[in-house]
């Protein structure tokens, strides 16, 4: 027993070693990607990175296969397992990346298990302060220097390796900005610092500088977004608003390339500078996705214990394709995929799952939510709503089962929860109105534009967040708009063709005719006008045909995760 023990929880330590090392030369690679304006490559390492950790636990438990002779979890040896591995992580770093690798192999191996705290690291069991080193994670300024010195000596630290496309102008605009935004509001004391975290943070084709000026017993966070262009960088703008911060960090926008040797000291300091993030969503942001959701699993244990609502159907319009259920108290959705889909849709359990995959895997620009998969969840009976039990045994019976108190689901998608679009503009004032209904159609362009055509972009598809962003969240119908065909109606040659109810010409599969959309894509009479005026390209064929035309030259079209305004070149222009 002892030698096997050994065996399997050394073959699964090497397994994540292997693992936690490819991760971080994939990462490391983002700085020369985004030297040498390597978008497409920037692009495939983050999709590589996000696929390693699902095939690195899987062969390590096909390694496995061989040592383990049952199917069924042996818990007593399993306890033993646990044990042997803790110790050996225990001077890690990483360590809690580390459990959550080794939960992610027992569930490989024994599919059908159910999380148990004897066999598996499901609560954390040690103090994350113990993983503090010593070594700083961040650089810090003393406050006693200018600005323009601070800002000098931050070029010169993080981006000396780089020809500015003009420096000097970069850090004029900078001073104005931390001058305008910080020193007309707050004075400097000899307490003042600014302290800035020591990796730079990639994505898509920015690199960002990410750091907080402690001043007046205040935090103020900020984020210097870098761009890169054949001329050179530029510091595109400087972001000192927490609500900023916190979208530029959403959970509808790709994962950052940034080295993180001690994740939870990264995590610890951005929650500094975004309180209300949840710590999943931090780990997340930083690449550690899989124990972003180990923590989120965690937080909703911890909430059930201290609250006593119940699950409910969530409000809104139902789904053709999932059952959706929610706890009014917790910001989160449960999403089913329905046993039987309403007509007229026609798809097939699994084709749902690979629309779900291809956006856990898509760069998301700020437009998709992200998700968390889980399989054999479990929540106490006691705390879902007659309606809710009713309407899963209806639209969800295969993958319900009632296990003692408890509601086993076989199969749930868990999403942030917004207010559906629908329902926010029904409410909405005409000036609230007006921002929503741009923010959707840039929503819907934002899509396009990295090659992600919505299919169904019927408002209850899409969500509002509490940043007031307009976020789509139904994947059951999106494809690349490269595998489209975007068509004009051709006119009817005579009455029998004009008046006729079946269609008068060929209609191929992939086949989209833009014009359509006025029909169906807005309810009020007068926000409709407001949409149709604002976003009325959208309407042609043409203007899709553009973006695809860019999508398949190979250009990456340019989305901020921050406003247009904002920008210094705009800022100057007088835009």
């Amino acid at each position: 027993m002892k030698d096997l023990v050994e065996n399997i929880s050394s073959e699964i330590l090497k397994g994540y070693v292997i693992y936690i090392e490819e991760f971080n030369r994939i990462t490391r690679k983002a700085k020369d990607r985004f030297k040498s304006l390597d978008w497409k490559g920037m692009q495939s390492d983050s999709q590589a990175r996000l696929l390693l950790y699902k095939s690195s636990a899987k062969s390590i438990a096909h390694n496995l296969r061989t040592e383990i002779l049952s199917d069924k979890l042996d818990l007593d040896l399993w306890q033993r397992v646990k044990a042997d591995y803790s110790s050996k992580i225990s001077s890690r770093h990483d360590f809690e990346i580390a459990e959550t690798f080794y939960n992610s192999v027992v569930r490989k191996l024994f599919v059908d298990v159910v999380i148990d705290s004897g066999s598996m690291f499901v609560l954390l069991e040690r103090t994350l302060q113990e993983m503090k080193t010593g070594q700083s994670l961040y650089k810090v300024y003393p406050g006693n220097l200018t600005s323009e010195e601070i800002v000098r000596n931050v070029l010169k630290d993080y981006l000396s390796e780089f020809s500015f496309e003009d420096k000097e102008r970069d850090i004029r605009n900078v001073v104005d900005a931390i001058q305008s935004s910080i020193l007309s509001k707050y004075k400097p004391d000899r307490e003042t610092r600014v302290e800035i975290i020591k990796p730079i943070f990639y994505r898509n084709k920015a690199a960002y500088i990410v750091g907080r000026t402690i001043i007046e017993g205040r935090t103020i966070p900020f984020v210097l977004p870098i761009l890169n262009s054949p001329d050179g960088i530029f510091i595109d703008t400087v972001i000192f608003d927490p609500n900023t911060v916190s979208v530029i960090f959403s959970f509808t926008r790709s994962y950052f390339m940034v080295e993180a040797a001690i994740p939870f000291e990264m995590v610890n300091f951005l929650k500094t500078l975004m309180p209300n993030k949840r710590y999943s969503e931090l780990y997340n942001s930083i690449g550690f996705n899989k124990h972003g959701k180990t923590v989120f699993y965690r937080s909703l244990l911890n909430h059930l214990e201290k609250s006593s609502d119940k699950f409910i159907i969530a409000p809104g319009i139902k789904g053709m394709v999932m059952t959706v259920f929610t706890l009014p108290s917790y910001p989160v959705v449960f999403k089913l995929i329905k046993d039987k889909f309403d007509p007229p849709k026609s798809l097939s359990r699994g084709q749902v799952k690979t629309k779900y995959k291809l956006v856990s895997i898509h760069d998301r620009v700020g437009r998709m939510a992200d998700t968390h998969e889980f399989e054999h969840f479990i929540l106490p009976k006691d705390r879902f709503s007659e309606e809710l039990l009713e309407e899963l045994s209806l639209t969800v019976p295969s993958l319900i089962k009632e296990e003692g108190n408890s509601i086993l689901i076989k199969h749930l998608y868990t999403e942030r929860r917004m207010i559906p679009l629908n329902m926010y503009l029904e409410n909405a004032a005409e000036k609230e109105a007006e921002v929503i209904i741009r923010d959707y159609g840039n929503a819907i362009k934002q899509l396009a534009a990295a090659n992600i055509f919505p299919g169904d972009m019927l408002l209850k598809n899409f969500g509002v967040t509490r940043h007031g962003r307009v976020v789509f969240y139904d994947y059951d119908e999106i494809c690349h708009i490269t595998d489209c065909r975007f068509r004009y109606k051709p006119q009817p040659r005579n009455d029998y063709e004009e008046f006729s109810s079946d269609a008068y010409f060929s209609v191929q599969e992939n086949d989209i005719f833009p014009e359509e959309f006025r029909k169906f894509l807005i309810g009020r009479n007068e926000i409709r006008e407001l949409f149709f005026k604002l976003h009325d390209d959208l309407f042609e064929a043409s203007y899709w045909n553009t973006i695809k035309r860019k999508l398949e030259n190979g250009e990456f079209v340019d989305v901020y995760p921050y406003p247009d305004e904002k920008r210094f070149k705009v800022i100057k222009k007088g835009f």
